[in-house]
């Protein structure tokens, strides 16, 4: 049973989308041990806790240093015994050390189809923004391990979805949400839990 911990910042669709995954039987061998926000008005904390998942707030803002936050935040994770870690729209930096401990078993949900519209600055509605800028057709989003680079980490899983001519960004977005990110971010944890994933060379296979 694999013990997943998920970090997220905001209203935790992402999060909802691998809650009613496990539920549903969707994802196997998966225990959530539990939710971590930076955000104590977070609605995720309350999805959580709708689920009966353990959840927490660690916010840079209560702490004098980022050093300080960083070492009660990554005792609070492994305090969790995490064997997976999700970033699931989690808007803070993740400390080196965190990094290094928890090397290749990290994951993150990105809306876009890295290498295209990452990187810093590109979250939320601004990768959005930024592909309807670019006039592109195919949009999507792409689940990666997590290294010392932004968006940088092994690929893992990545779904197109379409651009159509009078998309919004805000529109764009509830799409890619709806027919990737739901679907992507649970598929990668089943076969994370299943044994089904290894990183070799920087690259991911997937048996």
């Amino acid at each position: 049973m694999l013990n997943v911990v998920v970090l997220v910042s905001g209203g935790g669709t992402n999060l909802q989308a691998i809650i009613d995954a496990v539920e549903a039987g969707k994802i196997t061998n998966v225990r959530l041990a539990g939710v971590i926000s930076n955000n104590k008005n977070a609605y995720a904390l309350e999805r959580a806790k709708k689920h009966g998942i353990a959840g927490t707030c660690i916010s840079p803002k209560d702490f004098d240093s980022r050093a300080e936050f960083n070492e009660k935040f990554l005792k609070a994770v492994d305090e969790m015994h995490p064997d997976l870690i999700v970033l699931a729209g989690f808007l803070v930096v993740i400390p080196p050390e965190m990094i290094a401990r928890y090397r290749n078993q990290m994951i993150n949900i990105h809306p876009s189809l890295i290498p295209a519209f990452c990187g810093t600055g590109y979250y939320g509605l601004r990768v959005h923004e930024a592909a309807l800028a670019r006039g592109v057709k195919v949009a999507g989003a792409t689940v990666h391990f997590v290294d010392e680079g932004t968006d940088t980490g092994p690929i893992l899983l990545q779904k197109a979805v379409s651009v159509e001519q009078d998309d919004t960004p805000e529109i764009l977005q509830r799409r890619v949400m709806e027919q990737a990110e739901w679907r992507i971010l649970p598929q990668a944890i089943d076969l994370i839990a299943n044994g089904r994933v290894s990183v070799e060379d920087g690259k991911v296979r997937i048996r």
